[in-house]
């Protein structure tokens, strides 16, 4: 299905002021930008902009300041780093869209950046505040959405302004839904996808949408718990989210009746805790007894799962094998990026810990799409309409 939404490419934004809300949440290290991944990904549409004669006001939220100013959580430090990258100044009005606001957006020029302080400051900005969406589009001519890691939000500064402008999505935005949206509605069989992390009840969309479009759902993490509970499987001391034991059973029952096939792990890597120091062996077989928690896939699943990825079409990879950050722990998540990483398939990392593990192994490069979204990732990909998204002109 194409992208049915206007473009940045579609604007006339020469000589007009052009409001751009960015996805500039990133972590900050004393005062200091510690990650400028999402920085660097919404480059590509503000060099557009500033290449076509805008005058760009751009806006972001950082953190959960909860609706009050706190100077810990300033995007100083991002306008910072924003304008090495661009070699140009980049200013940070003192407020979000009050006077200095005004006063910073009345006097750019073409091709120059301003950044609005952070959204979050303001309470009205998770309520959707009309008044507040208002006061933002006041400033400008042309609103452009290219902040996808927020699109699953109806917030001000992305349904609320996007009502009252010309509203067009940026090439970041594009991207991510076309590359996400792909993998459901025509990919290169066979589509394997790949589960991780700690909750079934937070993917419980992904794999049921799935089980109907995938040929195989490969289960890793924690989440493979529930789904060994289910069946009466011995778990130990391993994280067990209850509320997923009953889906758990349901998604099995259903995945029979679709004709997907939904693997789960045959073997595990366990440990006596949840600690980098912890006595760990693998175990052949998935029964974990008292005392154990299981923390990785064993080896046995991870080169079937290996396998199963190096003869797929497409490969979908949302959520770690298991506790990666844990050197003990690692070889399950790092033999399936590798084997992502290899594939000659379509390959898409929907956010998450799957990026924080790819980039842990240096593989973040060898793959074809890496989602900037975490919650808005899982969401698309559920087959969802994002507020963000919606509330953009039609193509």
């Amino acid at each position: 299905m194409a992208f049915d939404r206007a473009s940045v490419r579609d604007a006339d934004v020469d000589g007009k002021r052009v409001l751009v809300r960015v996805d500039f949440n990133v972590p900050l290290v004393d005062g200091e930008v510690g990650d400028d991944t999402r920085i660097r990904a919404a480059l590509p549409t503000i060099e557009y902009l500033r290449e076509h004669g805008a005058k760009l006001i751009l806006a972001s939220h950082l953190g959960r300041p909860g609706g009050e100013v706190d100077p810990s959580l300033s995007l100083a430090p991002v306008a910072a780093r924003l304008a090495e990258f661009l070699g140009t100044t980049v200013e940070v009005a003192a407020d979000v869209a009050g006077p200095d606001s005004e006063r910073l957006a009345a006097g750019l020029e073409p091709g120059s950046v301003m950044l609005i302080e952070n959204t979050r400051f303001e309470a009205g900005e998770t309520k959707n505040d009309p008044e507040l969406a208002g006061r933002m589009a006041s400033i400008a001519d042309v609103y452009v959405n290219d902040a996808f890691g927020t699109a699953h939000r109806a917030h001000a500064s992305t349904a609320g302004v996007a009502a009252l402008l010309p509203a067009y999505a940026g090439l970041l935005l594009e991207s991510e839904v076309t590359h996400l949206e792909s993998v459901a509605d025509d990919p290169d069989r066979p589509l394997v996808v790949l589960l991780g992390g700690s909750k079934v009840s937070d993917k419980v969309g992904v794999i049921d949408r799935f089980l109907d479009i995938a040929d195989q759902v490969l289960i890793g993490g924690a989440m493979c718990f529930p789904f060994f509970a289910s069946r009466g499987t011995d778990t130990g001391n391993s994280l067990v989210e209850s509320a997923g034991i009953p889906l758990a059973g349901e998604m099995v029952q259903r995945a029979i009746a679709r004709n997907c096939d939904l693997v789960l792990p045959v073997d595990l890597v366990i440990g006596r805790e949840f600690d980098a120091e912890t006595d760990s062996k693998q175990l052949d077989g998935v029964d974990v007894p008292m005392g154990w928690m299981g923390l990785d896939i064993g080896p046995k699943t991870a080169a079937d799962y290996a396998a199963r990825i190096a003869g797929a079409g497409t490969v979908l990879w949302n959520g770690p094998m298991g506790a990666f950050e844990l050197p003990a722990f690692e070889s399950g998540t790092r033999t399936v990026a590798e084997a992502v990483a290899a594939s000659s398939a379509l390959t898409v990392i929907g956010g998450g810990d799957s990026v924080a593990a790819l980039a842990q192994f240096g593989l973040t490069d060898e793959v074809d799409w890496v989602s900037t979204g975490g919650g808005a990732s899982l969401e698309l990909l559920e087959g969802k309409v994002l507020p963000g998204v919606a509330a953009l002109n039609e193509a």
